[in-house]
């Protein structure tokens, strides 16, 4: 396709594009092939493309071009793809991060595990949160430095070059054989990385996987703004807010909704926010504690972004270790850290601990009260010296409106973070911003977190803290009204189906605070073997899951959402939240999380003739 028409035919996919494209956080997993993602949305977009086809149904039509927007995006995929007709290279080539430097960072971490050379070459000037000094002191990255004037300065080098520009307009780059990796700078838009060379082609998953876990991709309104630029339109997506009073509501809503007075720090997505939590604490903890070995204790079966993350850092230094801790099923959640805790008090390791309260999926809630006994107790190392005391990374994205954090909270005694993912209740779904902040007592910590965030370039966006800006005042009354239908579903369901084993939190634990509006369903299984009873299990599962989604699509979504505005949501962890996790950890059971805004009477009808066809 000429360019001329490509940019002809973007044009007019842009006036008649969906409004989810832009509007939605996470999409429908009914049509969306993990194994394909950004593949098959842009094989059907090419065809489109060579029809002339920009039509509005057959734009809403194309499949799921990722399950997530942080991951990538119907949007961020046609950016990439039109940048890739203007070079004459692959669309999977071409990766847009809403980052400017983590772009950079994503080729300095596979070379540092493949131990190839780094040459990051650069234009006028790098990033200027770009710190080399911390990138190979803390990450352990090596690389030389060099500004050239022109790109035929740059010669042949033994590694690994990337040529780092800014630019005003989105243009063909002058693609040559001593360059392997360009990252273009668009200003506040972010920027977008370029694969040149077929054998540099091995990156791309690696890269792809840090803007999956380290990142997000170019904001869906940033895509706009940019494919707007290409085709030479006006920009319909300029926010000129008030961006420092939206961090001042954003600031406050924080501390109000978790009864802490420290200050907090807002991240492009909850993944860019723990990151930014762990390279801060691994920081703190080569300053402080010079030659200890770092611990990260983290369940195995947890949310896989936060699994699959804590295992790449460790991947990067051989100082740091990942130590699992059971918490579900049969496991104690306070037993287990107390065993843990004592076997690396007696190796005077430094703990950092990363736990999901309520669990994820099966919504337990440890004794609060043993768990501050646990975290809190003086323990001594192998010598006889006082151990480090650890550091509790809480994720409270199912319940953030728990106090853990004040003065006269529970945990006000154990340094400890508590974060949540943006995309959940704090703003409906309408952006992945995530936050964390710290109580007093680990206050210290933030310094150094707030380093990380800076230097990956990962705090939120002006837009995305707008939307907090108005999302977050109306988020307690929000939980509360989900977790009335929540509870009303639940007591259907034990009813009418009284064989089913479900996860929620108890009467006991709601009055203390605890009131998610998600809950776990292990539907009653038959077999005359583990076997077949577990495959029975997983086909009564699918067969609920696409009765609900068919008979109420306009509500019922097969979907990892939570805390949306509108709608119920259905998934199998195993196979969606749970996706880098081992195969003995998964669950394969549904998972359910209802909205403040649904239709509950209709979701039990359908219900109820789910069990009827039993």
């Amino acid at each position: 396709m000429e360019v001329s028409s490509m940019k002809s035919y973007i044009k007019d996919v842009l006036e008649n594009m969906p409004e989810d494209w832009l509007n939605l956080t996470t999409h429908r997993l009914d049509i969306y092939d993990e194994e394909l993602a950004k593949v098959q949305f842009l094989e059907q977009f090419e065809n489109l493309a060579k029809q002339n086809n920009s039509d509005a149904t057959a734009l809403s039509n194309l499949p799921t071009a990722y399950d997530y927007i942080r991951l990538g995006h119907p949007l961020s995929c046609i950016l990439e793809w039109a940048i890739a007709k203007l070079n004459d290279i692959a669309p999977d080539q071409v990766i847009s991060f809403l980052s400017k430097t983590t772009p950079i960072l994503s080729i300095l971490r596979t070379n540092l595990l493949k131990n190839t050379n780094t040459l990051i070459a650069y234009t006028s000037e790098l990033p200027s949160s770009f710190d080399a000094d911390v990138l190979r002191e803390i990450y352990g990255y090596t690389f030389e430095l060099k500004k050239v004037d022109d790109i035929a300065d740059i010669v042949a080098f033994n590694g690994s070059t990337i040529l780092v520009s800014h630019q005003e307009e989105i243009s063909a780059s002058d693609l040559t054989t001593n360059v392997d990796f360009y990252i273009d700078i668009y200003g506040n838009l972010g920027s977008v990385l370029l694969v040149n060379e077929e054998q540099n082609n091995t990156y791309i998953s690696d890269i792809q996987h840090v803007r999956r876990r380290e990142t997000v991709a170019m904001t869906p309104d940033n895509c706009l703004n940019a494919l707007q630029s290409l085709v030479n339109q006006p920009s319909t997506q300029i926010h000129k807010t008030n961006v420092a009073e939206n961090k001042t509501k954003v600031v406050d809503a924080i501390r109000d909704v978790s009864g802490a007075n420290t200050t907090p720090l807002v991240a492009s997505s909850g993944l860019s926010i723990q990151y930014a939590i762990m390279m801060g604490l691994v920081h703190h903890a080569i300053e402080n504690h010079k030659g200890k070995a770092i611990k990260i204790v983290v369940p195995p079966n947890c949310y896989g972004g936060t699994n699959d993350q804590a295992r790449r850092v460790a991947a990067c230094n051989n100082a740091i270790e990942i130590v699992d801790l059971p918490v579900d099923g049969d496991n104690d959640m306070v037993q287990s850290i107390d065993i843990v805790l004592a076997k690396l008090a007696k190796e005077d390791a430094i703990p950092f601990i990363i736990a999901e309260i309520p669990t994820n999926p099966r919504v337990e809630v440890p004794d609060v009260h043993k768990l501050r006994a646990v975290l809190s107790a003086k323990r001594k190392t192998a010598s006889g010296s006082e151990a480090i005391d650890p550091v509790f990374i809480l994720d409270q994205t199912f319940c953030p409106n728990v106090h853990f954090l004040g003065d006269a909270d529970i945990l006000s005694n154990v340094r400890t973070i508590s974060f949540a993912s943006g995309s959940k209740f704090p703003s409906g779904g309408k952006c992945t911003a995530g936050y964390c902040i710290a109580n007093k007592i680990a206050e210290p910590l933030m310094d150094k977190i707030a380093l990380h965030l800076s230097l990956c370039d990962n705090e939120a966006t002006d837009l995305q803290y707008e939307i907090l800006a108005k999302q977050m005042p109306s988020m307690i009354q929000r939980i509360h009204d989900a977790y009335v239908n929540t509870l009303d579903f639940v007591n259907f369901i034990k009813q009418t189906l009284p064989a089913a084993k479900i996860n929620f939190v108890s009467e006991e634990l709601a009055k203390e605070g605890f009131t998610p509006s998600v809950f776990s369903l292990d539907l009653p299984t038959k077999g005359d073997s583990p076997e077949e009873r577990e495959t029975y299990k997983r086909e009564m599962n699918h067969r609920l899951i696409n009765l609900m989604i068919t008979e109420i699509p306009n509500e019922s979504k097969y979907c990892v959402s939570y805390g949306q505005l509108n709608g119920c949501y259905w998934t199998i962890p195993a196979t969606s939240t749970q996706g880098t996790t081992k195969e003995d950890d998964k669950d394969y059971i549904a998972r359910v999380s209802l909205s403040p805004n649904m239709d509950v009477e209709l979701h039990k009808k359908v219900f109820l003739k789910f069990v009827e066809s039993m």
